[in-house]
This record gives C-alpha cells, sequence and structure tokens, in this order.
C-alpha cells in the first residue's frame, strides 16, 4: 500500500462521526452548568454560554447527518446548561459552596435513591414476567408500616423486616390474583392494592398507636455501617456512615442482574414476560412463574418502605410513602426494565431529593423547581430524545392457557 492510499484511510480511521460529534456535545453540555459549579465556580456567564452554544450547534450539525436521539439529546442538555449555568453564576460564591458540598450531597443521593431502588427492582421481578404492578406504592406503605409495628412488638428491626416482607407479599398475591387468574385489568388491580394499603395502614396505625403516633424512642433501628478507615475525606464523607439498607441494595442489584439475565430462573422470567405462549410449549408453567414474580416484586418493594420508617425516619406516619412508589416505576421504566439502568434513574432522583433540601436550605422555595428536573428528564427519554425504552412484548396481557 502506498502513502497515498494509506493516508486516506488513516484519516477516515480517526474522523468522528455524527454520533461521537453528538456525544461530544452532550459533554460540552454538561460542563457547561458543572464549570459554574464548585470546585471550580466560574462567575462569568460567557462560559455557560459558549459551552451550551458548542453543545448546541454540535447537536445541530449531528440532527442534519441522521445522528437521531443523541443529537436531540445535545440540543436539550445544551440549552439546559446554558440555563442552569447562568443561574449559578447569579448565587453567591459562598450560597454555592454551601449547597453544592459533593460529600454530603452524595451520601444524601444514595440515602434518597434507597427506597426508589427497592420499589424499582421489585417492579422489574413482575413487569419483566408480563404483569404491570402499579401497586408498588401500596406494598411499600404496607411495608413502611408492618416492619415498624414488627420491630417495635417483636423488639428487633430483623423480624421488623420480615414482617414488612410477609406484608407486600400478601398485598402481591392478592394483585396476582386478580392479574393472572381472574384476568382483571392490571391497572386497575394494582391501583386497588394501593388504596387497600393506604386504608389498611391507616386503621392499624390509628388502632395500635392512637393519636399519639408511634413512639419517638425504643424502637430499634436499622443501623448504619460505620467505615471508620475512609477517614473524613471525600469517601468517608459519601460512603463513610451510610445505613445498612444502602449497601443492602448495592448488594440487590447485583443479585437481580445475575439472577434477571444469567440464570434459568432469570430466562423463565423473561420467557413468560415476551412470548408466554412459546414458553407454555416448551414446559414453562406461566402462571407459575408469574405468580413467583410478582410475590418477589412485593416482597423487594416493601422493603424500601422498611428502610423509611426504621432505617431513615425512625416512626410512621400515615401515606409517608409519599408517591415513592410511582416514582420507583417510573425509575424502572426510565432505565428500560434493567436493574442497573433502574439505579441510574433512581439516583437522578435521589440526587434531586438532596439537592432540594439543600437548595431549599438556601434559597427558600427555588428547591422545590429542583424537584421537578428528574421528572422533565423522564418525560423527554419517553419521547424518546435520550433512547426509547422497550417494555416486555407481553406486559399487561393475561395469558390464558389452551
Amino acid at each position: 500500500m502506498t502513502t497515498a492510499e494509506f493516508e486516506p484511510r488513516a484519516a477516515a480511521r480517526w474522523a468522528l462521526g455524527p454520533r461521537q460529534i453528538a456525544v461530544a456535545g452532550i459533554t460540552l453540555g454538561l460542563l457547561a452548568f458543572w464549570l459554574a459549579l464548585p470546585p471550580v465556580v466560574a462567575r462569568s456567564g460567557v462560559w455557560p454560554v459558549v459551552f451550551g452554544i458548542c453543545a448546541i450547534a454540535a447537536g445541530i450539525w449531528s440532527v442534519t447527518r441522521g445522528a437521531g436521539k443523541p443529537a436531540w439529546g445535545a440540543i436539550v442538555i445544551g440549552a439546559l446548561g446554558i440555563g442552569f449555568g447562568l443561574l449559578a453564576t447569579q448565587a453567591s460564591e459562598s450560597n454555592l459552596k454551601d449547597v453544592v458540598a459533593w460529600g454530603p450531597l452524595l451520601a444524601n443521593m444514595f440515602l434518597w435513591a434507597t427506597p426508589l431502588t427497592f420499589a424499582a427492582i421489585g417492579g422489574m421481578f413482575s413487569e419483566r414476567s408480563g404483569v404491570v404492578n402499579i401497586g408498588l406504592e401500596g406494598m411499600m406503605l404496607s411495608g413502611a408500616f408492618f416492619g415498624i409495628l414488627g420491630a417495635d412488638k417483636l423488639g428487633s428491626w430483623e423480624l421488623g423486616l420480615l414482617c414488612a416482607m410477609a406484608s407486600g407479599g400478601v398485598l402481591a398475591l392478592i394483585h396476582a390474583v386478580n392479574s393472572i387468574h381472574l384476568r382483571a385489568d392490571q391497572i386497575v388491580s394494582g391501583t386497588a392494592i394501593n388504596f387497600l394499603a393506604l386504608g389498611v395502614t391507616g386503621y392499624f396505625y390509628i388502632l395500635v398507636y392512637g393519636s399519639e403516633g408511634t413512639p419517638g424512642t425504643g424502637i430499634p433501628a436499622i443501623p448504619n455501617v460505620h467505615l471508620s478507615f475512609l477517614g473524613h475525606g471525600f469517601l468517608g464523607q459519601v460512603f463513610g456512615n451510610l445505613n445498612l439498607m444502602v449497601w443492602l441494595m448495592f448488594g440487590l442489584i447485583v443479585l437481580s442482574y445475575i439472577v434477571m439475565f444469567r440464570t434459568s430462573i432469570g430466562l423463565r422470567i423473561r420467557a413468560v414476560g415476551e412470548h408466554p405462549r412459546a414458553a407454555d410449549t416448551v414446559g414453562i408453567s406461566v402462571y407459575r412463574v408469574r405468580y413467583g414474580a410478582v410475590v418477589t416484586s412485593g416482597m423487594i418493594a416493601s422493603l424500601g418502605g422498611a428502610f423509611l420508617s426504621i432505617g431513615y425516619s425512625h416512626s410512621f406516619t400515615e401515606n409517608m410513602t409519599a408517591g415513592r412508589g410511582f416514582i420507583g416505576l417510573a425509575a424502572l421504566i426510565f432505565g428500560n426494565w434493567r436493574p442497573f439502568g433502574a439505579f441510574a434513574a433512581a439516583l437522578l432522583f435521589g440526587f434531586s431529593t438532596a439537592l432540594q433540601f439543600r437548595v431549599g436550605s438556601v434559597w427558600g422555595a427555588i428547591g422545590t423547581l429542583v424537584q421537578a428536573l428528574p421528572y422533565v428528564l423522564t418525560l423527554i427519554a419517553v419521547a424518546g430524545i435520550i433512547g426509547r425504552t422497550t417494555p416486555p412484548a407481553s406486559i399487561g396481557r393475561p395469558y390464558v392457557k389452551q
């Protein structure tokens, strides 16, 4: 090969395509906002505007060359980077450092992501088997109440977790009977589960604890894991004092991935969620697999509620889950029904919640606007700009054995 022939091929090999340019645009859009935050704290609005415009330009260039969703993502993130970057430059440097203290902020992100991850992973088992489970909210609420009730009356947080799992499993079993054997509308059944949990927990809460509520002290609580060897630096601030349930969440993510995508059990669950009739013809019991997956879903989701009551607040109030089951379901959809994707989405929601409290302590009502950011990104994702989600093929369809 001559030098004249080699040079064009080498240039083509190193040339960036439209998709790579779009990814670079997304990176520039993120930099537009990050440059205005600690530790950089660029005080001039020029830098967010320059980086944001470059991101938008890269996105437009990629759109005209057929890069598709990543190119539109670069345009959206570039515009958001300019907006949030300019807002950050208007804040005082001391306020920014109070809000964006990365160690405590990331620790709280994991804290708030934990119940959402339990709900999302639980929902994954049910929906991968083909059964829609919007009853996650009710199963979490049931786990929150019966978890603290069990810990209080039995004197052990471990037994409290078992009580929470049992309560979530019972509600999930009711949902499974309605959805699988009675072939009821799965959305309506899940909604009924949510209202049932709200009524049952409210009734027993008043019956057992009355108007005084749960005791302020004396209830066994899930302990924190102290990792003193990490010291007081960044790693120590983030991981040095996390609750045990946070570490169990990390283990659950890995375990659920292995079970769902590396074992025969997971293959059966995915088979009945994608092609139940084909699974039935090869000897897989569709009903049995779906029952097991839905009950497992409720038991896992209830642990997220138990964390709220006996791991975080050490108390229970009526409807204390406050829609976190629905947010967990949104994280599951955002993560394309995969454990690591759902966890990443839960981290986004958890980060916004942690940031909301820190922003609210400095700028008051502006913190509520931060809380809306994950929902906006979820809408963008569902619309297909960041990436189109693909649900199991037979989700929501009752199976009738021939």
